[in-house]
């Protein structure tokens, strides 16, 4: 097993990123622990918001939404999953599953003993978040939702969803073409730059910006995470990931504390699902679930002054 951990001079001086790296101890079964980055900013004894990114970012994401939820008083820690950011970085595609990332984020908030979370999800983050929230409920006060999936190629959300992702009768499922072309678009391309996909979707952005997005990959050697998440769609029924998926939505089904949506009005990869999220999350019943205009998948970067808003009234209503 290799581990690469990025050269700390690529993350110097970030546009609006001044927070000092601090670092946690993760674990997941076969694999030595490895060192998880994330921000921890705000007094710490305030009520806590643990912020989830996806692919291709990582927290560096988040920025604009940091300083508003810290301006409202609370608490932020922003993780890097492993294989991003200031994370350590495994050089074997093959070490990274949906279930161990799912670990690693639970080995995480553990060793950190966050409690009384408010968690937001983007991307991944919902997938990696959601299945941690199931695994350990209690220590989560709320949800924030926004342009995320939970992929169980479910037939019943045939319909449902702007890009379709589901089983059909027996041993047959469909999906977006764009979807699979992005698949293979991660595993064939012999370079893959993050501020690319940024830049198409959430552009244009200054110079300085797209460079602190690739800032954590300086050459291929570091980008197997990278590379390999999109391996880990769950695309057929059978996947492990789907199984998860199916674990998750039912635990899902079961939590009743407050479950808010903010998607935005912008992005086709997710549209649907903050209905099916809605419907099917008890928490969800009655809460002032919001459409954000203007962005794109990337809300984070487009919006995250108002996400950051929508989070903080969020916290305060419920709490």
């Amino acid at each position: 097993m290799t581990v690469l951990r990025t050269p700390d001079e690529r993350f110097a001086a970030l546009p609006d990123y001044p927070y000092e790296p601090s670092y946690v101890d993760v674990e997941t079964r076969g694999i030595d622990p490895l060192r998880m980055h994330f921000v921890d900013a705000g007094p710490a004894d305030a009520p806590v918001v643990v912020l989830l990114h996806g692919q291709p970012t990582w927290s560096y994401l988040y920025r604009h939404v940091i300083g508003v939820l810290l301006d409202a008083g609370l608490r932020v820690i922003a993780p890097d999953n492993i294989g991003y950011g200031r994370s350590d970085k495994l050089t074997d595609p093959f070490d990274y599953t949906f279930e161990r990332h799912v670990d690693w984020m639970h080995s995480a908030i553990t060793r950190l003993n966050l409690t009384d979370i408010t968690l937001v999800v983007q991307d991944w983050g919902g997938p990696i978040g959601f299945s941690v929230l199931a695994r350990d409920p209690e220590r989560f006060a709320r949800v924030v939702a926004t342009n995320t999936i939970l992929h169980t190629c479910d037939p019943g959300l045939a319909g449902r969803l702007e890009w379709p992702h589901h089983g059909i009768g027996d041993g047959q499922v469909i999906h977006q073409e764009t979807l699979l072309d992005y698949v293979a678009f991660y595993q064939r391309s012999p370079d893959l730059v993050p501020s690319f996909f940024l830049d198409a979707v959430a552009g244009p952005l200054s110079p300085d910006v797209l460079a602190a997005y690739d800032a954590p990959f300086p050459d291929r050697e570091y980008t197997a995470g990278l590379r390999q998440m999109t391996a880990l769609i769950p695309l057929t029924r059978n996947d492990p990931g789907a199984a998860i998926g199916r674990e998750t939505m039912a635990a899902l089904g079961e939590w009743r504390r407050p479950f808010l949506t903010a998607y935005s009005d912008g992005d086709p990869a997710t549209r649907g699902w903050e209905k099916v999220f809605a419907d099917h999350v008890p928490g969800a019943k009655g809460q002032l679930h919001t459409s954000i205009s203007g962005a794109g998948h990337f809300i984070q970067e487009q919006r995250g002054g108002e996400l950051g808003r929508i989070v903080a009234e969020f916290v305060t209503r419920t709490g």
